[in-house]
């Protein structure tokens, strides 16, 4: 599993990486998680508002810091 945090490097962006990987290690999953902070390479995903999540190339979240209880409920529901 791809899971690519989008935004700057600030606060919020950081905490949505450290809830994504809380929620992927609760779950056992192979996963590698990757930053996109260039705004060219944001603005090629289409991402509005960030931080942004993706999970294997496909937008989950835009401009909100999911907690690591909505971020398990997430990944969850990618592997299915």
């Amino acid at each position: 599993m791809t899971i690519e945090i989008f935004g700057p490097s600030d606060p919020n962006c950081a905490a949505l990486a450290a809830n994504a990987r809380i929620a992927a290690d609760k779950l056992g999953v192979h996963y590698e998680l990757c930053r996109v902070t260039n705004q060219k390479d944001i603005a090629a995903h289409g991402v509005l508002f960030t931080p942004a999540l993706a999970i294997d190339g496909r937008i989950r979240s835009a401009g909100k810091v999911l907690d690591a209880a909505e971020m398990t409920t997430l990944l969850a529901s990618a592997l299915a």
